[in-house]
């Protein structure tokens, strides 16, 4: 079901009438005594005693959709004609499309695109293979690749039932930063299969989305494949929610009145965004930082299973606190959650120390809610569009793409990583930032372009960059 923006869903009822039974007032009572709220009604047709009509209709995520529709077909003189999904009608056919640039008029224009004149072009990319960065669509092209292991809040749903994710992905990747993008979900979750195929099709792309690939593998993969391509490769789920929650603890830490390298910080779920977020916390000056997953704080000398788990108790908590995710936030400045919903209570929060900021971006249930915490908080932010301060890979993934890819990097590395924080925290102003407002909204046309300045910058300062983009 759609997700409104509002924490809720949209359906259409399509409902015939028999005025002579019925009146609209009782249809829209037992809409509303069942849970729904209409938003728009649409006349569709009306003849003698009979009126069709569309009935637009939100719900919270906690109301069942069925018991309205029952509901309404319980009452007398009412037909429920069909059920519409507005998100499924979004879907219908797929979300995207390729168009081509130039018009195929006549036999001279398909001799240039085509036979026999494309057969220059190639010879000219086979003497000189950069030029595949001029005369064909990889300059400006990424391929968005899941293999469907990890899809959102879903899990392990396979390739297909990962499309339409991917697909809403690259929608976005051309709505906000205009780069063209295509999704690719492979039909393997097999390591070694899932390299071989990337760097198979690498030829064609510019740089490389990886997405909703699960932990541990989505490590040695996005590993591998940087050492192995000349073109970025970046995971996403990873790297993305690491640069986004950066930037809002930038914010945050201003707000609080706190500084990055004098705080104690808790992170609590230590996967793929856990290990990511972590690193560049500690790239940034991070101090005390504290791992905690379901065995405890991560602590140095203890032996893992997870070869990751392993590195991040060797590269944290330097005074090895030990304990539980309710002893260990004791007195603690930040906590940062991606993990699961309710893991945090209200005492766990009144534990940490004064002005505490607090990250609970589980979806689609934060670790805590907001509203159980907002009077003793300096700032609150979720992973959800219906709180204040949402933390959304959104605002950075296009940015730094599109900088990747017109200075031709190589790689996306730490420093550009961090450059796009910077940018994407720059985007609040003194003046507008507070409490409630320390990221700014996806739709924020001055964030990528604040994201490719600072990340060509940290590209060509750091050496990854091939080529000076023009302005």
């Amino acid at each position: 079901m759609e997700n409104t923006g509002l924490g809720g869903k949209s359906i259409i009822l399509r409902l015939e009438m028999n005025t002579q039974e019925i009146k609209f007032g009782q249809v829209a009572s037992t809409i509303f005594d069942a849970g729904g709220d209409m938003v728009a009604i649409d006349v569709i047709s009306a003849s003698g005693h009979t009126t069709v009509r569309d009935i637009t209709i939100t719900v919270t995520d906690s109301v069942d959709i069925g018991k309205i529709t029952t509901a309404v077909k319980n009452l007398q003189g009412v037909r429920l004609v069909n059920i519409s999904d507005r998100t499924f009608l979004m879907h219908l056919g797929g979300k995207i499309e390729t168009q081509p640039k130039i018009k195929i008029q006549n036999r001279d224009d398909l001799s240039r695109v085509y036979t026999p004149d494309v057969a220059r072009v190639c010879t000219a990319i086979h003497e000189d293979p950069k030029k595949a960065y001029t005369l064909t669509i990889k300059r400006n092209t990424v391929a968005v690749i899941s293999d469907g292991s990890a899809v959102l809040g879903l899990g392990n749903i396979g390739p297909y039932a990962a499309m339409p994710v991917m697909e809403g992905k690259a929608m976005l990747f051309k709505q906000l930063a205009g780069v063209d993008s295509f999704p690719i979900c492979l039909d393997t979750q097999d390591t070694e299969e899932i390299i071989s195929c990337i760097k198979a099709i690498a030829p064609a792309f510019g740089g490389i989305n990886l997405e909703d690939i699960a932990s541990p593998r989505c490590f040695e993969i996005e590993d591998r494949l940087r050492n192995e391509l000349d073109i970025p490769v970046f995971h996403d789920d990873q790297h993305g929610t690491a640069v986004v929650l950066y930037a809002a603890l930038i914010n945050a830490l201003k707000v609080a009145g706190k500084s990055i390298d004098q705080v104690k910080i808790i992170v609590c779920g230590i996967g793929a965004a856990g290990v990511a977020c972590s690193k560049i916390l500690l790239s940034a000056g991070v101090k005390e930082l504290i791992g905690v997953d379901r065995e405890g704080a991560l602590v140095s000398g203890n032996t893992y299973n997870n070869s990751m788990w392993q590195w991040y108790a060797e590269n944290t908590n330097p005074n090895r606190t030990h304990g539980s995710l309710q002893e260990v936030i004791k007195g603690a400045d930040v906590f940062i959650g991606l993990s699961a919903g309710g893991l945090l209570k209200r005492e766990d929060v009144q534990s940490m120390a004064d002005n505490p900021i607090v990250f609970a971006m589980a979806n689609p249930t934060p670790e805590i809610r907001p509203e159980e915490v907002e009077d003793i908080v300096s700032v609150i932010a979720t992973g959800r569009s219906d709180y204040p301060n949402q933390i959304n890979n959104v605002l950075c993934f296009p940015g730094i793409f599109r900088a990747a890819l017109d200075c031709r990097a190589t790689t996306i590395n730490e420093e550009m990583k961090l450059a796009a924080a910077e940018a994407i925290a720059s985007a609040v102003s003194d003046e507008e930032r507070n409490s409630s407002y320390i990221i700014p909204s996806v739709f924020n046309q001055n964030v990528v372009k604040a994201i490719r300045e600072l990340v060509v910058k940290a590209a060509i300062s750091s050496g990854v960059a091939r080529r000076l983009p023009r302005e």
